[in-house]
């Protein structure tokens, strides 16, 4: 049996979990990020790493940050929650746990699992959203992982539905994050609320009567729980979503549409939206083969995926 290591660095937290071959995660470590200083972040990681591989011999590390990865998966471009700016990550890694390692973009990462090991196993061409504070993607064309030029490809959250639209955390004006991810489902959540606090009663209760205590878990809660006016709200997430699949579906046609993320914890409330709004949005409605849109189905794809990756470079 083959084991690698797949680590997930974040602005808060790093988590690694030791995969077999199979995509099984046989144990995880995770501890707090040291975000703000680099060379502690290579020396956390080799720490949990030397953990993981107490028990069983370790071939590779992968490591997946939401951030722009160079074409050879060994330097982090730029990270917007990370003290990294053209960090040679793979370099640094390499010297701290003696092993070989790649570096990829987390979004990829996932997309990669969940092809790989989870929802779309079954097919050669996935689209994956990661649908959370902002937009992620990852994309899998004839069975190859789609990276870019530049290492830097599948930034599914930028391109722009609106022009001159909300302003995008990016810079730019009107990206589909603007208006498809959980940042934006607070947003307009909350200023519907205090506008129309008579329709949104319901969640207004359940934040102690203030907008500002509005957050994603509490919407999809009271969607779940048959509000109308939360279910109104993911309904308009799912829009916005199935038009960004719609148009993404000219250029690559995949088989399958994977959803993960933090709100994809909604189910049918936020897939079912994105289904009808694609249908009635994409290119040849009616002359075409329709892909599915399927919730993801991996705990840990980014883990899963990267250590899988790591395995096979």
């Amino acid at each position: 049996m083959s084991y690698t290591v797949g680590v997930d660095v974040g602005g808060t937290k790093i988590a690694a979990g030791l995969v077999d071959e199979r995509g099984h995660v046989l144990a995880q470590e995770r501890t707090e990020s040291p975000a703000k200083d680099p060379a502690e972040i290579v020396r956390t990681i080799g720490d949990l790493v030397r953990k993981l591989g107490a028990t069983e011999t370790v071939e590779a590390v992968g490591v997946s940050a939401a951030g722009f990865v160079d074409k050879a998966r060994a330097m982090v471009v730029f990270a917007p929650n990370l003290a990294w700016r053209d960090e040679p990550l793979k370099r640094f890694l390499e010297e701290e746990v003696d092993l070989p390692v790649i570096v990829e973009n987390d979004a990829n990462a996932a997309a990669w699992g969940e092809f790989t090991f989870g929802a779309g196993e079954d097919v050669e061409d996935l689209l994956m959203l990661t649908i959370g504070t902002g937009v992620g993607g990852g994309i899998v064309i004839d069975g190859e992982l789609v990276r870019g030029g530049f290492g830097m490809g599948a930034e599914v959250g930028h391109i722009t539905m609106v022009p001159g639209g909300v302003l995008c955390g990016c810079g730019n004006l009107g990206c589909l994050e603007s208006y498809g991810s959980g940042t934006a489902l607070v947003r307009v959540s909350r200023e519907l609320a205090e506008a129309t606090p008579d329709l949104a009663k319901g969640l207004l209760e359940r934040a102690g009567g203030d907008p500002d205590e509005i957050t994603g878990p509490l919407v999809t809660q009271a969607a779940q729980e048959g509000d109308a006016f939360a279910i109104a709200r993911l309904a308009e997430l799912g829009d916005w979503l199935g038009q960004g699949v719609a148009t993404l579906t000219a250029v690559l046609d995949p088989n399958v549409v994977v959803i993960g993320g933090g709100v994809s914890q909604a189910g049918d409330l936020l897939l079912d939206p994105i289904r009808e709004s694609f249908e009635s949005h994409v290119t040849g409605r009616g002359h075409r083969p329709m892909l599915e849109v399927r919730r993801a189905l991996l705990e840990n794809a980014g883990m899963i995926g990267v250590a899988d990756l790591a395995r096979r470079q």
